[in-house]
This record gives C-alpha cells, sequence and structure tokens, in this order.
C-alpha cells in the first residue's frame, strides 16, 4: 500500500519538531549514558526493536529484521530504518527504547517478544507510534499496538469456518503442551460461543488406538490442536469423509508432496505469502534470499506488514482493512488482528481452499519415462 508522499511529508514533519522538543525538554535524559555524542544531531527514522543477538529468538528476530527492510526498499522515499538489540542483557527494552528516541525515532517496531513487550507496556507514556510484534492482553499506553502471528486467532477462525459448513459438533484432538492446550482453549471458546457443542475432547499421547471407534456423522467435525508430527500420525485414524480443520501448524510449505499427501482433504488456515505466491499484493515485495525455512518466512511476512502498519499509524490514515501478505489486517481497539487465508489440501498440494483442483500430482515421475506401449524383441539372427 502506497500514501501519497506530501501526506506523509507533512506528517513525519510535525511528528519530527515535537520529537526534538521532547528531546530538548528532558523525556531522552533519563537515559544519559545512551544519547548520541554532542557533536551529532538526532536523525529521523523508524526504530526496530529485536532481539538480533538472542540465542533462543535471534533467528526469529532477523526474519522480522529482513522482512522489514524488504518493504522498506520498496518505499520511495522513505524514512531510513535503524535495527536496536533488545537482548544484550546490560540495558532493558525501556533504555534501549528511550535510547531510540534520542536518536530521533519517530515510530517504533517491537520488542517481539511478550516479556519485553509487557515491560514496555508497563510505561506510563509512549512519545511515538509503537508497534509491537506480539500480542499480549491489558492496558497498554495510548500511542501502542499490537500486531503478530497469534495461532490462536487461527483456531477461533477455523471454528468460525467449520460453523459456516453447518458443522455441529466437535472432536478436538490435543496433547499435553502448552501449545496444543491454548489452540484447544481458543478453538473450543469461540465454537460454544457460536452455538457449536463438543461432542468429544481427546488427549493424544502417541496411542492410536484412543481413535478408534470416531466416526463421521453428518454435522461432526474434528480440530487438530496438535502439531505437525502428532497430527500426521493422527490423519490416518480418522474417516475420509470426517471433515478435518486445523491452523497453519500442519503446513510446512508445498515442496514436501508425501507430506501433504498424508493430509488430504484436511482445511487449515495460513497467509498468503505462502498461498498466493502470485498474487500481485505479495509479488510487489522481493522475497528472501536465499529462501527460509517456512516457519521464519512467516515472519518475514509479519515484518513486511509490520513496516506497512507502522507507515498507516505515522500518516494518521484508517487505510483498514490492510490486504498484507500475511492476511487482511484490520483494527479492534489497540489490536491489529489479522484474518488469514482459508486453504485445503488437495493431491499432495496446499492451495487456498475457493482455487480450482491443482493438476494431479504424479508420484514417480520417471517411472514410465520413455517406456515403449509393447515391448518388441529383435529378430533373431539367420544361423550360419
Amino acid at each position: 500500500m502506497q500514501f501519497p508522499p506530501q501526506i506523509i511529508n507533512v506528517r513525519l514533519a510535525q511528528r519530527i519538531l515535537a520529537l526534538l522538543a521532547l528531546y530538548v525538554s528532558g523525556f531522552a535524559s533519563a537515559t544519559t549514558e545512551t544519547l548520541l555524542p554532542a557533536a551529532e544531531q538526532p536523525i529521523p527514522h523508524i526504530a526496530l526493536l529485536l532481539p538480533l543477538n538472542s540465542q533462543s529468538f535471534g533467528a526469529a528476530a532477523k526474519a522480522v529484521y529482513q522482512g522489514f527492510l524488504a518493504a522498506a526498499s520498496m518505499q520511495h522515499p522513505g524514512l531510513p530504518v535503524r535495527a536496536y538489540s533488545d537482548s544484550d542483557g546490560t540495558h532493558s527494552v525501556v533504555d534501549t527504547y528511550k535510547t531510540a528516541i534520542a536518536n530521533g525515532a519517530v515510530a517504533v517496531a517491537g520488542p517481539l517478544t511478550r516479556d519485553k513487550i509487557r515491560q514496555l507496556a508497563d510505561e506510563t507514556y509512549l512519545p511515538v507510534p509503537t508497534l509491537a510484534l506480539n500480542i499480549i492482553e491489558g492496558q497498554a499506553p495510548a500511542q501502542m499496538y499490537f500486531f503478530g502471528m497469534a495461532v490462536e486467532a487461527e483456531a477461533q477462525q477455523a471454528a468460525r469456518l467449520a460453523r459456516e459448513q453447518n458443522l455441529q459438533q466437535a472432536i478436538v484432538i490435543s496433547a499435553n503442551e502448552p501449545l496444543a492446550r491454548r489452540l484447544q482453549f481458543s478453538f473450543e471458546e469461540q465454537w460454544t460461543a457460536s452455538g457449536g457443542t463438543i461432542l468429544r475432547e481427546i488427549d493424544f499421547s502417541g496411542d492410536t488406538s484412543i481413535l478408534a471407534d470416531i466416526a463421521a456423522t453428518p454435522d461432526s467435525m474434528v480440530f487438530f490442536a496438535t502439531d505437525i508430527e502428532k497430527s500426521r500420525l493422527i490423519r490416518p485414524y480418522l474417516p475420509n469423509n470426517l471433515p478435518i480443520y486445523a491452523t497453519s501448524q500442519i503446513f510446512a510449505g508445498n515442496t514436501d508432496t508425501l507430506l501433504n499427501f498424508d493430509f488430504e482433504g484436511v482445511r487449515f488456515v495460513d497467509m498468503p505469502w505462502l498461498m498466493q505466491t502470485d498474487l500481485p499484493a505479495v509479488t510487489a515485495y522481493p522475497r528472501a534470499n536465499p529462501a527460509l525455512p517456512v516457519d521464519q518466512e512467516r515472519l518475514y511476512a509479519l515484518g513486511i506488514d509490520a513496516y506497512r502498519l507502522i507507515h498507516i499509524l505515522l500518516a494518521s490514515q484508517t487505510a483498514l482493512p490492510l490486504d498484507g501478505v500475511t492476511g487482511r489486517v484490520s483494527l479492534n481497539g489497540h489490536t491489529f488482528g489479522r484474518e488469514a487465508l482459508p486453504a485445503l489440501f488437495v493431491q499432495g498440494h496446499a492451495q487456498p481452499a475457493d482455487a480450482p483442483v491443482a493438476p494431479t500430482v504424479q508420484m514417480f515421475p520417471d517411472q514410465f519415462k520413455n517406456t515403449p506401449a509393447v515391448e518388441t524383441v529383435p529378430p533373431m539372427a539367420p544361423r550360419p
């Protein structure tokens, strides 16, 4: 999404003047040890607060960073982007944030992790639009917004999609894992709120015998709250005519055809960045080079849409909903919600649910290559 340059420039000029006033009046002086040298002036920029040096979150942070810069490269003219690591262990995320403001940041994207976001949300005042790259509950400063890829929202969307098909009873298959429990709770909350009933809850720990008596009835369905490995074990033990719904957890890309065949007919939700690669809104942005693993591709896409949302906040425009590469993005209060793309596994290929059926995948394409239809026997040589 592009905005008229004159609108953005006027808005930015107003914000920059206000920020410089804050700088002089003392907001930044709270962290004097991290200010720029006196000879240097604050440079207006977009700050990106990420755990780039973290052993646990560094790879995810770098994927978001790459996507953010990919979107920034398409904005001409555009503000420079400056990354700040919030995981060096010597400064709090609040100190890092104040450093960015003192250096001239007119908007901030980040932090990425929920604990850092909570620390920043505890501040009573944030001077610039701030887009946290995850979602938390509770109160937040006036200029703080949230945007993330919470799979709990995907579970709720799966419930809505199933109810739209007039399915009434749900069999929920979960596992004794924190993420599986969160998905189970989110699905069941949405399902029962929309009038559906929970037919059965199954806690899957690897014993497939627990699935033996599951039968398909006209108004029933199954929801996978399990990860891709457990879901792959479960799927063969369920009736083929029983509708199955899941989240993006079960999609690892279209390169693994054999794995995708195991999920034939399963419906799930994911982002256009992975499912509609020829869509103009997707092809407008460069891909990571080299390509990233699918889970990091999702974070790369998050970075792209985060940059676009920062510009919406800076321009003070209501250019929403946004047809983003992560899905259709809308604002509810201070949280940017994401409606993912409904998708379906068909013949070893995941595709948008409303797309034409993809051509049949030939599992062994060279098996019959150049093989004659009828085997011929060469004539025998004449005897001497």
